[in-house]
């Protein structure tokens, strides 16, 4: 909410009449909701005026951002709308919106399942063509490297729905392949074969539909939408976000959490490599002829 307190009052008790469904902050006036939508702090704001609602130009106004989620863009207007001042028309005003390209972010959301099985299916490859220590993980970052490229080159030069710094976003999509890459390769380090079936059930059976990325993790049910967001999917997804539409805002925490995941996973590829060497071979059954025994 953003403008007098007093001219606020009703819209917001409208809002807050819809129990659970709205985390309400105050703004001083327009400039500082803007501030916070560009700043991925709030996904949109009502502007008030303070003056009669009903003449033109005193109207509420509603920021939104469609490139931070366009599902979340249309519940705001639908529940503005409902709750502003009877006889009052709401101007939405899109303040970061989204590609012209992919408009309801369809083939944004839709991307985060490929990237995943593209991530397990490298980490799997690593790990059946039985490299191990630096050339596996010389390996991994080799791929997940050249992954990133051709997904920036898809995405932002051919498809267009991603508009951000092209090499910023290669990165982010290297990045999040990488961190589920390595915790693939590393788990089967650790636990052989199983490994890769317990990174696909972690990365694909949980980490994309709790990812949140074709609505919000705020829509998702508790705790779900944190894990998801600790999970590199979700990660993954608010990070691209972040890079491709709000330069770099709000991007520190995902960032952190792929870093964290692809550097464990790399690390338990070099500890499986290492305890691979360690490990004493069987010896062969001696075949040399036994002298006979005298007697």
């Amino acid at each position: 909410m953003a403008g007098p307190a007093t001219a606020a009052a009703p819209v917001q008790e409208q809002l807050e009449r819809r129990e659970g469904a709205f985390d309400l902050h105050r703004y001083a006036d327009e400039a500082e909701a803007r501030a916070a939508i560009e700043a991925r702090t709030v996904y949109g704001a009502v502007v008030v005026t303070g003056k009669d609602p009903k003449v033109a130009g005193n109207e509420p106004k509603l920021l939104t951002a469609t490139a931070a989620s366009p599902v979340v863009a249309q519940l705001l207007q639908q529940a503005v709308t409902a709750g502003a001042p009877d006889g009052a028309r709401v101007t939405t005003v899109d303040v970061v919106p989204a590609p012209a390209a992919d408009p309801r972010g369809a083939a944004l959301g839709s991307s985060v399942l490929p990237m995943a099985i593209g991530g397990v299916a490298a980490g799997a490859l690593v790990t059946l063509l039985g490299l191990r220590g630096i050339r596996a993980v010389g390996t991994l970052v080799l791929a997940t490297t050249l992954v990133g490229l051709a997904a920036a080159a898809l995405a932002d030069s051919w498809l267009g729905i991603l508009t951000g710094d092209w090499w910023a976003e290669a990165g982010v999509l290297a990045l999040s392949s990488l961190a589920v890459a390595a915790t693939v390769a590393g788990l089967a380090a650790l636990l052989g074969p199983a490994g890769i079936g317990a990174g696909a059930l972690l990365m694909v059976l949980l980490g994309n539909p709790f990812s949140g990325v074709t609505s919000a993790p705020e829509l998702l049910p508790e705790p779900i939408g944190v894990i998801g967001q600790l999970l590199p999917p979700g990660a993954g997804g608010s990070l691209l976000r972040s890079t491709a539409f709000f330069d770099g805002a709000a991007a520190t925490g995902p960032a952190v959490t792929l870093a964290v995941w692809a550097a464990l996973g790399l690390a338990a590829v070099l500890a499986g490599g290492r305890r691979g060497r360690n490990e004493p071979e069987a010896s062969a059954p001696s075949t040399a002829r036994q002298p006979a025994p005298v007697g």
